[in-house]
């Protein structure tokens, strides 16, 4: 038994590979099937984790709305949302944003620095320091979330996080949608950012499922 949560990445992403526009504008192309499954992962999980840049450029997260995907989280006594996790070095979130006033539990995973930053809207803070570079130590993070009950995780971007949490063997699976359209872009952000794997050190996946909606391919890996 891993002593982190089962921790899922799901993200849209265009037929060339972008999460976002060159300047990294709110990714809204995935169509209203995008959404339902979307919606339909996280309805699966205890938390929700995202970087504080996929927050402000989106300013909300999504919740669970579906009435069965309600009732279902209702029969196995979660909560009706899952937790709301955002991920920032710094902590310095706006306060105006939309995303506070949603019906969500907030979190916040910081450094003690962030921590002095951090908006007093977040219900909890959570500090975990890397001492020797001052980062946020994603490993000692993670396995506290463990602990205190959150056995399943979705990571809904960005790239940095993602990279960094792959790097550090924190991710288990991938739900990519693969919409129609083409972006381009060599500073538009990836699924994956960070400096990237040399191809002999390159993360090896498995498909677990591939299906057609409409103009849209929704493939599921797991992480080998």
């Amino acid at each position: 038994m891993k002593n982190r949560p089962k921790t899922t990445v799901i993200l849209a992403m265009t037929a060339d590979g972008k999460i976002a526009d060159f300047q990294r504008n709110a990714a809204r192309f995935g169509s209203n099937s995008d959404k339902n499954h979307l919606e339909k992962q996280i309805s699966l999980v205890d938390g929700v984790i995202f970087g504080a840049g996929t927050l402000r450029a989106y300013g909300t997260t999504l919740t669970v709305k579906n009435s069965k995907l309600l009732a279902a989280r209702k029969q196995e006594n979660k909560p009706s949302q899952p937790i709301n996790i955002v991920v920032s070095a710094s902590g310095k979130i706006a306060d105006n944003l939309r995303f506070f006033s949603q019906p969500v539990p907030h979190w916040l995973i910081t450094t003690e620095e962030g921590a002095k930053n951090n908006s007093s809207n977040f219900e909890k803070v959570l500090t975990f320091s890397d001492l020797e570079t001052g980062k946020i130590n994603l490993v000692t993070a993670f396995k506290h979330l463990k602990e205190i009950g959150l056995n399943n995780l979705a990571i809904l971007g960005g790239g940095e996080l993602v990279a960094s949490c792959l790097e550090q063997n924190l991710i288990d699976e991938f739900w990519l949608t693969i919409c129609p359209y083409i972006l381009g872009g060599k500073t538009a952000p990836t699924p994956v950012e960070g400096k990237g794997f040399l191809s002999k050190h390159s993360q090896k996946l498995e498909l677990l499922s591939l299906e057609q909606i409409g103009q849209e391919i929704f493939l599921h890996y797991k992480v080998l």
